[in-house]
């Protein structure tokens, strides 16, 4: 008996493309070439090569019907088409990848190879023979691989020359480069730039849009050419307007580009690189908190630019060493030199609330000053590698970054301590103890961590985000009282009173010695409770004082007790970021709890006093219920 085996699973066919369909038409007989010269070489294009070729149709006696020639009526422009991108008519499909660069071919088509093919993608040009046999002579001058810089193909480069680097000039960098344009059939528009390159600011309209869209694509150093039509030339101080020029081709050489960032996205913050650095932006830059040497000269921006600082002559010569993500240095500053290569210089201008408004202001700066600092990075450290290290000294690390974070802290630097807390959060994913002794202590402190971040977005005000947080160390540890009693203020400030209590209360049935810090914050959530019942209260005051059909207003203080009055802080409040409970009813009994009322609307303040306020009056509950159902009535109606 045979034996049947069973036959290999093949592979799917790949769906032909359009042109791949359109190609099936071709039939014996109904495309033919001739070559009338020869080209050079064995290359010829392929699927996304820009081609340049001279076109001339003629019909089979001999007559033009058209031509890309001068000498035949054309306009003596060749036609630019890119292989696989460009719509054209089937012959040219099939036959220009036949071509190397210098042939002259002659393609004889039938009608349904050209413009006479049932749905071609092209409409033939007007008092053309589509349904003719025609001979198209094609001079194939040239073909490359296209950079293909627009989708409409408006602009399309051809690399001469390889750039340096990968980084390319965008708004707002300021360029340097060597640049001529002429037409489509050779005519000089610029001859290429004297003396010294032209300068432009990328994204200022001082070249045409087309060519600024196409220097975006380079490199320091490349030379190209970039082919514009003519919606993409745009009127400049480079080229003015040039009527009937259907294209330009931009020969260009890119010979540097200063880096300018606009730090803050609305031009207040500007760094402007003047040296460049060594290594590759950004992999080479300090953008993870780092030790960092500079030299610096800081200057007043008014007409004398005066000096209030260098380190070079106020600083006996010895550049300035700071650790960044520390808030040692103006925000404006660090930010700037995050972005620098070591050995670059960069000129940055900061504005006030960026420089020295929020931070210690040199005596000589005047309040309001904007700052320009002239910053080059002589180095930086990384942070240590953790990779290796044994569980201890791990440990210890992240120890001195929470030390740094809780100095941040009561420096009232809250996201910056935050910042650091992150930051070990983060190291401890890779960090696995081995055994119990230092599973527990790897947890405490990963707990502690944790409430640091809870206790900077209570700082921060961001509640919600601060009672997230406890609840990964409450689910973890369901006792830890210290995370109950945090997210128990937390509950407070969002006005979620029913859940405080709830914290406060179980913290007294874990541990009887926090019944002293519990029994305060309780006492804190009655008050604020009262608070904000009195404040609702007065908002419905008159509301059954009004005739029939008369609306009172409901949210009216007249007596100036505003809800802001309760979003208070208390600027000497230190938080205890140790996890020490033993604290925690100094905060709460000396009103350090940092606390907001609920910003309730209109039916959840009422849902919230026909709970609480207790009506003895029977005839006075039923008056209010019928006066209720006539308001809401009114409203919806």
């Amino acid at each position: 008996m045979a034996v049947i085996e069973a036959a290999a699973p093949q592979k799917p066919k790949k769906e032909p493309t359009d042109d791949e369909k359109r190609r099936m038409k071709i039939v014996a007989g109904s495309l033919m070439k001739a070559v009338i010269r020869p080209g050079g070489g064995d290359s010829t294009p392929s699927d996304g090569d820009q081609v340049i070729y001279h076109c001339t149709v003629r019909t089979l006696d001999g007559v033009i019907v058209e031509s890309s020639r001068s000498e035949y009526g054309g306009k003596g422009i060749p036609i630019r088409s890119v292989l696989g991108k460009t719509k054209m008519i089937v012959g040219f499909l099939e036959g220009l990848p036949t071509m190397p660069k210098g042939e002259i071919a002659m393609l004889k088509m039938k009608p349904q190879v050209h413009y006479g093919e049932d749905d071609c993608p092209l409409s033939a040009p007007s008092d053309f023979p589509k349904d003719d046999e025609l001979h198209f002579e094609i001079e194939m001058i040239d073909f490359f691989k296209a950079k293909i810089v627009s989708d409409d193909l408006g602009v399309v480069k051809k690399v001469i020359t390889e750039g340096q680097g990968w980084e390319s000039p965008r708004e707002p960098y300021e360029v340097k480069a060597w640049i001529s344009a002429k037409t489509g059939d050779g005519k000089v528009l610029v001859p290429r730039t004297q003396g010294e390159p032209f300068f432009f600011n990328f994204g200022k309209s001082e070249i045409p849009k087309g060519l600024e869209m196409g220097i975006g694509t380079m490199s320091r150093q490349e030379k190209a050419v970039i082919y514009v039509s003519s919606q993409y030339l745009t009127p400049s101080p480079f080229l003015p307007v040039v009527e009937g020029v259907e294209e330009v081709h931009f020969e260009v050489e890119l010979v540097h580009f200063i880096q300018v960032r606009d730090m803050l996205g609305d031009g207040r913050l500007i760094k402007r690189r003047i040296r460049d650095g060594k290594g590759e932006f950004p992999m080479d830059c300090p953008l993870h908190d780092s030790l960092l040497r500079v030299h610096y000269k800081g200057m007043i921006l008014n007409e004398e630019k005066t000096i209030f600082f260098d380190t070079r002559v106020n600083n006996n010569g010895q550049p300035l060493e700071f650790c960044s993500g520390e808030g040692l240095v103006p925000e404006g500053f660090e930010m700037c030199v995050r972005l620098m290569l070591p050995g670059e210089i960069a000129l940055v201008t900061c504005p006030p609330d960026y420089a020295y408004d929020k931070f210690a202001r040199p005596a000589n700066v005047p309040e309001g000053a904007h700052i320009q600092w002239e910053i080059e990075l002589l180095g930086f450290e990384m942070p240590k590698d953790w990779t290796g290290l044994d569980f201890t000294s791990i440990i210890d690390e992240a120890e001195k970054i929470r030390n740094t974070g809780n100095r941040l802290f009561k420096e009232g630097k809250f996201e910056l301590a935050k910042a650091k807390y992150d930051k070990v959060l983060r190291e401890f994913n890779h960090v696995n103890p081995q055994d119990d002794e230092e599973g527990k202590t790897f947890s405490n402190t990963r707990n502690l961590l944790h409430l640091n971040v809870a206790a900077c977005y209570f700082k921060m005000g961001e509640c919600r985000k601060s009672i997230e947080t406890c609840n990964k160390v409450i689910e973890a540890n369901p006792g830890h009282v210290k995370a109950l009693y945090r997210r128990g203020m937390a509950f407070m400030a969002a006005g979620d009173f029913e859940e405080a209590k709830s914290d406060f209360n179980k913290m007294i049935q874990l541990d009887k010695s926090t019944e002293p810090d519990a029994t305060a914050a309780l006492l804190k959530v009655k008050q604020q409770e009262q608070e904000v019942e009195k404040r609702q209260r007065k908002q419905f005051k008159g509301l059954f004082d009004k005739k029939p059909g008369e609306i009172s207003e409901v949210g009216t203080e007249e007596d100036g007790d505003k809800t802001a009055d309760v979003n208070q802080k208390n600027d000497d409040q230190e938080e205890d970021l140790d996890g020490d409970t033993s604290e925690t009813s100094r905060e709460v009994a000396g009103n350090a709890a940092q606390t907001s009322a609920p910003q309730t609307t209109f039916w959840p303040r009422l849902l919230r006093v026909l709970g609480r306020v207790g009506w003895t009056n029977m005839l006075f509950n039923v008056t209010f219920l019928f006066v209720l159902a006539y308001l809401l009535n009114l409203w919806f109606n």
